[in-house]
């Protein structure tokens, strides 16, 4: 009996992993299921990828760095998708520290990343203050809660 469960299990993860796997999933779950990730979801991945892109830059790992610049400007479009009445639909204030992080991994150029990625938190802030959540304050990360993941960058890139 035990070998069926485990069976069962594998089954419905093997439905569901597909769908957690990329980020364009909610989007595909909306069409195919009418799942809309509620707001703090999408908020909570960008603080995540936010930490990331931080240590990824950090490291000088450009590869992953430009992947998670490329992730957070996919959360803030589905935010904007999903929520367009709200403040963080006008993603005008993180353009120009997307911009500048964007080049600064071109260049490969740890100061002008970081000065950059501190603009882009400067500007996280300035929209939490914006719509009356200041109390939401995101600063560089000091350390990294992805005691999982490895950030430098492989060998030869």
């Amino acid at each position: 009996m035990p070998r069926f469960a485990c069976l069962a299990v594998l089954v419905v993860l093997g439905i569901s992993l597909p769908n957690l796997a990329w980020p364009q999933a909610p989007n595909v779950l909306t069409e195919q299921r009418g799942y809309v990730p509620h707001l703090s979801e999408i908020m909570s991945t960008l603080q995540s990828r936010h930490i990331k892109l931080w240590f990824a830059g950090k490291s000088r790992n450009w590869e992953l760095a430009t992947y998670e610049l490329q992730q957070i400007d996919q959360s803030f479009s589905d935010a904007g998708s999903f929520y367009p009445g709200i403040p963080v639909a006008d993603m005008t204030p993180l353009t120009e520290p997307a911009r500048e992080i964007g080049e600064a991994i071109g260049a490969k150029d740890s100061a002008k990343f970081a000065a950059a990625f501190n603009h882009l938190t400067t500007a996280c802030n300035g929209c939490h203050q914006a719509i009356g959540r200041g109390f939401i304050v995101v600063q560089v990360p000091a350390a990294s809660p992805f005691s999982d993941q490895s950030f430098a960058p492989k060998a030869g890139h």
